[in-house]
Parts: C-alpha cells; sequence; structure tokens
C-alpha cells in the first residue's frame, strides 16, 4: 500500500544510506558560481544536514567568477595560459579578498539556527586555517606564473582531528608556502589532493554539469577512470569539465571509493545523489556500484524479494527460504549496491551433460540495460565451463524473449529424465533449447 505521504516512503528508502554514510568522509567541492547564486543559502543547508546525520564533511569552495568579475570592474585583463590566470600580486589582492569574505559568509551561514530554518536548534562548528600547502607554478612555457601555485602537501592529520572533534572543515582555494607566501589554488585540485591524503570515501564535485552524457543524450550513471579518461581529452584544456574529471579520475585512482560530478544548479542533486539508490549525477569509481557476482546466504533474503512478484504473476514457481539456501550455489546475482536486481540459477544434470537455466528474473525498475541478457550470458558461460552441451529453460511468459536468444522450442521429452519425472503437465511450461 502507498504511503498518503510520498516523504514517508522516501524516507524509509533512504533510511539505508543514512546508516551507511554515517561515520564516513565526504569532500565536498562547491564551484564559485554556486557560491554566487541564490541557490548557495539551500545548499549549504544540504551539506550541514549531511553533517548532522552523521558525515564527515570537508568542504572546498571556489571563487573564480567572483574573482573575474572583481578585476573587470578594476579593468584589470589578466594573463591565462590553458585557464589559469597568472596571479600577480595585483591579482593576489582581490583573490585573498574574496576568500577571506566568503569563508566569512560561509561560517555565517553554517551558523545558522534561526526558527523555521533546516538548522533550527543545531550548533555547527565550521572551522578553517592553513590547512593546505602549496609551491608556485613556476615558469611554464616561458610564462612565470607568479603567485599561482599548486598543491604541495595536504596537512592531513590536522584535518582528520578537526573532522574527528565534529567539526566542518572548510577549505578556501588558497595554499600557504614554508615561506609565508600565499598561492591562488585551483579549488577542485584541493579536493582532489584533500580527498586522496584523507582516503575519503566520497569526492563531490558540484559544478555546471548534470552528470556525463553519452552521444544519445542518456545519462551515463556510472564510469570507470579510464572510461571518463575518454571524457576528458575531449574537454577544452582548463574548462571546468575538465578539471572535474581530472580530480575525479586522479582520485578514483588513488583509492576514493566514489567520485560524483552533480550540477548545482539541480535543487535536489547533492541529497539525491546521496540518498537514492540510482542517484542523479555520474559516478567514476574503480570498484563497479553495479556487479554480476555469485550469490551467497546472506543474498536469500533478498532474492526472496525480488522474486515475490513475478512468482505472485505465476511467471515463476514459488521458492521456499529452504530451498533458495539449499540451491544458492546454483545462483549468480546483479547486486546494485547492495540490492540484488537481478538473478539467474544453473541447475546441472550431468549425466545428460544439460543445464537447466532457471529463475531469471531482473527487478521492475531495472529491466532497461540488457540485465538479462547479461545473466544469460553468465549462465552460459558456467554450463560450458561444466562441460554441458545444452541448456533449457522452462517459461510460461517469455517464450519470444528465448527465442530471440537462440533457444529453440522443444517438448518435454527433450528433458532430462529427472527434470522430465518432475515436469507440471497442469502448468504446462514451454521448454526451449539451447545448443552450447
Amino acid at each position: 500500500m502507498d504511503s498518503r505521504f510520498p516523504f514517508v516512503d522516501w524516507f524509509r528508502h533512504s533510511s539505508p544510506y543514512v546508516n551507511a554514510h554515517r561515520g564516513k568522509t565526504f569532500v565536498i567541492l562547491v564551484e564559485g558560481e554556486a557560491m554566487a547564486s541564490a541557490r548557495r543559502g539551500q545548499l549549504l543547508q544540504d551539506l550541514a544536514l549531511v553533517h548532522t546525520l552523521g558525515v564527515r564533511v570537508a568542504l572546498v569552495y571556489g571563487i573564480r567568477p567572483q574573482v573575474a568579475a572583481a578585476l573587470e570592474t578594476a579593468g584589470i585583463e589578466p594573463v591565462r595560459v590553458d585557464g589559469r590566470w597568472v596571479a600577480d600580486r595585483e591579482i593576489m589582492d582581490h583573490v585573498e579578498r574574496i576568500a577571506a569574505t566568503h569563508r566569512l559568509e560561509l561560517e555565517a551561514q553554517l551558523s545558522l539556527g534561526l526558527p523555521n530554518t533546516p538548522l533550527h536548534g543545531v550548533e555547527l562548528t565550521a572551522v578553517s586555517g592553513n590547512l593546505v600547502t602549496a609551491k608556485p607554478l613556476g615558469v611554464r612555457g616561458g610564462v612565470d606564473f607568479d603567485h599561482s601555485g599548486e598543491v604541495r602537501r595536504v596537512r592531513s592529520q590536522a584535518i582528520e582531528s578537526l573532522l574527528a572533534g565534529g567539526n566542518l572543515v572548510i577549505l578556501p582555494p588558497l595554499g600557504y608556502s614554508r615561506t609565508g607566501e600565499v598561492f591562488d589554488l585551483d579549488a577542485s585540485e584541493i579536493a582532489q589532493h584533500v580527498a586522496i591524503s584523507l582516503k575519503a570515501d566520497k569526492l563531490i564535485l558540484l559544478g555546471e554539469s548534470a552528470g556525463l552524457h553519452d552521444d544519445c543524450g542518456q545519462l551515463q550513471r556510472q564510469l570507470s577512470p579510464d572510461e571518463a579518461d575518454i571524457l576528458r581529452e575531449q574537454a577544452s584544456p582548463g574548462s571546468e569539465l575538465s578539471r572535474h574529471l581530472s580530480a575525479a579520475c586522479d582520485a578514483a585512482r588513488h583509492g576514493v571509493g566514489r567520485t560524483h560530478l552533480l550540477s548545482w544548479r539541480d535543487h535536489d542533486a547533492l541529497l539525491g545523489e546521496l540518498f537514492t539508490r540510482d542517484g542523479v549525477g555520474t559516478m567514476i569509481t574503480q570498484n563497479r556500484y553495479e556487479l554480476l557476482r555469485q550469490a551467497m546466504l546472506d543474498d536469500v533474503g533478498g532474492l526472496l524479494a525480488l522474486l515475490k512478484p513475478l512468482e505472485a504473476s505465476g511467471m515463476l514457481v514459488a521458492r521456499t527460504r529452504e530451498r533458495l539456501e539449499h540451491e544458492i550455489e546454483d545462483y549468480v546475482v546483479i547486486d546494485r549496491d547492495g540490492m540484488a536486481i537481478g538473478c539467474a540459477a544453473l541447475h546441472g544434470y550431468s549425466e545428460a551433460k544439460m543445464g537447466e537455466l532457471a529463475c531469471l528474473a531482473v527487478h521492475t525498475d531495472y529491466r532497461r540495460g540488457n540485465r538479462g541478457e547479461t545473466l544469460l550470458a553468465e549462465i552460459e558461460r558456467r554450463a560450458r565451463r561444466r562441460g554441458f552441451t545444452q541448456l533449457f529453460a522452462l517459461t510460461t511468459h517469455t517464450t519470444h524473449w528465448f527465442v530471440e536468444r537462440g533457444f529453440s522450442l522443444a517438448t518435454p521429452e527433450a528433458l532430462p529424465d529427472l527434470k522430465r519425472e518432475t515436469y507440471n503437465q497442469a502448468r504446462r511450461s514451454k521448454v526451449l533449447l539451447k545448443s552450447l
């Protein structure tokens, strides 16, 4: 029965993620465009909410558009090379002033605890400091970058100590040298290095891009670093997309569990990505978010939930918990972030050198994406490995699906002796056979 309040159902489905994220470390980059928009207040409230749910948050913020506007007002035309400006002393005066102003504004807004706001009654401590050391970019291609720098080292122990104390850590796009100088840094580079040094569970990049899309305009929900690198090479040098993909790929290759590309323009992006199963943006990870694997006893509860609606409709024969537990080694599952969204079983009849493709099922929400074909291919691979020469299936609803994938209609007499003896004449399932 559907809830009278849609929020209640959403909350029920999000509760596993609340528990899973508690105590984890997230490094979150908010680009300067978001800081300059009317969305900033809501976005900061969402960040604070994530923090109050037990997530350890390190917040990196950008100031590029604000500095660009200040330079234009002052009549300063900076020298730019591959998207980076040469930060001389005059430009650094603007960078330092704007970075400090935004840090103070962030601290003020994260302290907001007035009635009728999401943070009413919450005492949140936001802390910043000289937590990133930097070095100058130096002279490159004949250009002296002056006070434009790059990350030298992240003071990870200091940041860890602040996070362990329940603080939300704020990191401006600045770095400090051992000689007492201040350098202008790229915010995405800081986020990348902080995430790697903290061995963060997530690096979240909030920019203009609402994830990555394929040639057909479909959102690509998950990419490996190698796949994302191809898109990075196609992006304009120095562009936000190029910088974000570079940070994401490098972080993924250096142990950061998951990197998410989200649009700050999407009112629901941050919470939607973190507290729903499918998310709303693109995730870059070395570890597969959705994987095909051998089923385990711990999967039985999920399999029962997956199969129940198909059994109720008559598509599948009902299976008891005991039967699933007994046959669990015959099953493979498609695991999507801890949820079994597909399964199939291979029951062997060694004397006849035949295997039965049984219990092929995909969750109704995930029937696009060729997951049925993925399961079939895995069962065929396992059958060949066991020396079977034929694969058979029994079905009442999906005959055409099997025929389109190389199966032929047969009679019950074609079944192995043991299976033929237990064939349910009343159910009148179609028999389909495929040579391997």
